[in-house]
């Protein structure tokens, strides 16, 4: 037989079964899932507020509830390693995961009210005292270090820095962006091409000062050579290229 519960206010579906299984004294994992559910039902019919967003809570929690209770008519499931499968197993470790939050809370709650009641006294040192350095014993500190000893520590030091140093990436050199104006530079091709009519790409290539000006130089040649205002000509394999104008 279901037995009432009117309580005022809880933080949400599984606070409210919380307090259920410890108001009826049961063991948490052999839920009674048949007076559980009744009872749970019957707060939820003693609502006064209709929170649409609480209750939905509430309401999910009844209906896994009523699927639980179903799947204990049911024959029960085994699982892979053969065992029979309770249908209240991932309810009950939700109901202890909560339990265990809410028992972390109520600890830390007390521990902040302890916190309040606790006072502290400002440092109150004369300066003297604030800026007083031990003194350093120099003889007692150097006390059984020879000369020698000290070489070691020396060279152990360097030794340490050099192992930090990549031995492969300590000897590259600096890569620097190099800035060419394209306009410009197929504005001095056009020209040299004007002027020469025609002539060996070779010679071309030796005016450029960079290797970055020799790649964007070679892209204006093809570029040109698409646009039919030149054509392009070698007589055998590796040999001169000739270009020729047709501007």
């Amino acid at each position: 037989m279901a037995i009432p519960v009117k309580l005022e206010v809880f933080e949400g579906p599984l606070d409210l079964l919380l307090h259920l299984i410890e108001k009826n004294k049961v063991d948490i994992y052999d839920i009674p899932i048949t007076e559980i559910t009744e009872q749970y039902l019957d707060y939820i019919r003693q609502m006064e507020k209709e929170d649409m967003n609480v209750m939905s809570e509430f309401l999910v929690m009844a209906a896994t509830l009523i699927d639980i209770k179903c799947r204990m008519l049911l024959p029960r499931e085994v699982n892979e390693e053969g065992e029979e499968e309770d249908p209240r197993a991932e309810l009950v470790q939700k109901l202890l995961e909560y339990k265990m939050y809410k028992y972390m809370s109520f600890e830390l709650k007390d521990r902040q009210m302890e916190a309040c009641r606790s006072f502290f006294r400002e440092q109150q040192l004369p300066k003297e005292v604030r800026e007083y350095r031990q003194p350093v014993d120099y003889e007692a500190l150097l006390a059984g270090v020879s000369l020698s000893r000290l070489h070691e520590i020396f060279q152990m030091l360097i030794k340490r820095q050099e192992d930090k140093i990549d031995p492969v990436r300590s000897t590259f050199g600096r890569i620097e962006k190099e800035e060419i104006d394209m306009d410009a530079k197929a504005a001095y091709v056009e020209e040299y091409v004007r002027n020469h009519r025609c002539f060996g790409f070779h010679s071309l290539l030796e005016k450029q000062h960079s290797r970055m000006e020799i790649i964007v130089t070679f892209l204006i040649i093809l570029e040109m050579m698409k646009v039919g205002r030149i054509t392009i000509e070698q007589q055998e394999a590796c040999g001169e290229i000739m270009i020729t104008s047709r501007l």
